[in-house]
């Protein structure tokens, strides 16, 4: 059990009025505990209460893992099903009539059944900022990792642009370059690579078919990996031949945009600050309706978390905040550009973790 971070989750959720907290498997879990495990048909529920010692509803089978760091484990069989465990753990832990902190993100019909059931008058209440507001200030040993998983995805891509040609496909493309990411030091991937050629670019959350590389197109290419839990989250862009085209212009004002919001980014700007820098740009070059998505996202144990890079955001950037600034131009008909950098708030100000250049990578034709 991470004994500091679950003593300051619960000091938070008693200033909310709540009785304990119901964690489900996932990124606050394992935060908390240090454990990893899916969500599956068999429900795990990890009970953290104020006035009592924690527990958990498991699989037999799983109960080791649970007991190792100090949870009294309620556990049960395939045979006998849940139910009776979750009976128990309520029982115990004198649920019911009580305000209980759940994942609204992640906690399914079944466990939240379970619960009222068998904890008559229990009241669900989402506490998913709780755990956002913890997890936004990295460690340096969670800066680390995150540095780790910037190199990885950053020598793979690398290693992979140069075997590159014309005629791959962009999901035979995709194909090596997962390939190259797990066998290069990554214990997964963060989310699957979009590998997006030609007009095909001008979706930013396009995924790679079987479209050919060719002569002249702009790839945008997006990618991450996870090192002991944390994420990276890079985007670059390719192009076959020489640059050229609408979308060169594109290009130039996306790496401005980029570098204008990484100059913002300092301890006590506004989120909303950063975005602004990012979008600024892009804007005054009347392109501002090619700009769809926000300038960028929280980065952590999840490729997507706390804070949001947008417009209407007004929290305060901390040093140890780490995001992506990813402004984009999505040109329909014609292809896209992203450049997307992962940063980190120091007390000087914001710092690349990625060094990856923005130039366009040149794939021969």
């Amino acid at each position: 059990m991470e004994s500091e971070r679950a003593a300051q989750a619960l000091e938070r959720a008693e200033m909310m009025g709540l009785d304990g907290l119901a964690l489900m498997p996932g990124p606050n879990l394992r935060y908390l505990t240090g454990l990893s495990f899916v969500i599956s048909e068999r429900p795990i529920v990890v009970f953290l209460p104020i006035d009592a010692e924690p527990c958990a509803v498991v699989p037999e089978f799983e109960a080791a893992r649970m007991q190792a760091i100090g949870l009294q484990t309620f556990g049960y069989s395939d045979e006998e099903g849940y139910a009776l465990a979750f009976h128990e753990a309520c029982v115990h832990l004198e649920l019911a009539d009580t305000r209980l902190g759940v994942e609204a993100l992640r906690m399914r019909l079944l466990e939240a059944r379970a619960l009222m059931r068998y904890a008559p008058g229990v009241e669900l209440v989402p506490a998913d900022d709780l755990y956002a507001e913890l997890r936004s200030i990295k460690s340096v040993a969670e800066l680390n990792a995150m540095e780790r998983a910037v190199r990885v995805a950053e020598s793979a891509f690398s290693q992979w642009v140069t075997q590159l040609r014309v005629g791959v496909t962009e999901r035979e493309a995709a194909g090596q370059l997962v390939a190259l990411l797990l066998t290069g030091g990554a214990d997964g991937l963060a989310f699957d690579p979009i590998v997006a050629s030609g007009p095909n670019g001008a979706l930013p959350h396009a995924v790679p078919g079987d479209r050919p590389l060719r002569e002249g197109d702009w790839v945008v290419v997006d990618w991450g990996v996870t090192v002991d839990g944390y994420a990276s989250d890079l985007t670059r862009v390719l192009v076959v031949g020489e640059p050229g085209g609408p979308l060169a212009r594109a290009h130039e004002l996306v790496v401005a945009a980029n570098e204008a919001a990484c100059r913002v980014v300092a301890p006590g700007t506004l989120a909303e600050a950063v975005d602004e820098a990012a979008r600024s740009v892009i804007e005054n070059y009347h392109y501002g309706e090619y700009f769809t998505h926000r300038t960028g996202h929280g980065l952590g144990l999840e490729a997507h978390e706390s804070p949001n890079i947008v417009a209407g955001n007004r929290q305060v950037l901390q040093p140890g905040m780490t995001f992506t600034i990813e402004p984009g131009i999505y040109l329909p008909g014609v292809g896209g550009i992203r450049i997307e950098d992962d940063v980190v708030v120091t007390s000087q100000g914001g710092m690349r973790l990625s060094a990856l250049p923005h130039a366009p990578f040149v794939i021969q034709a």
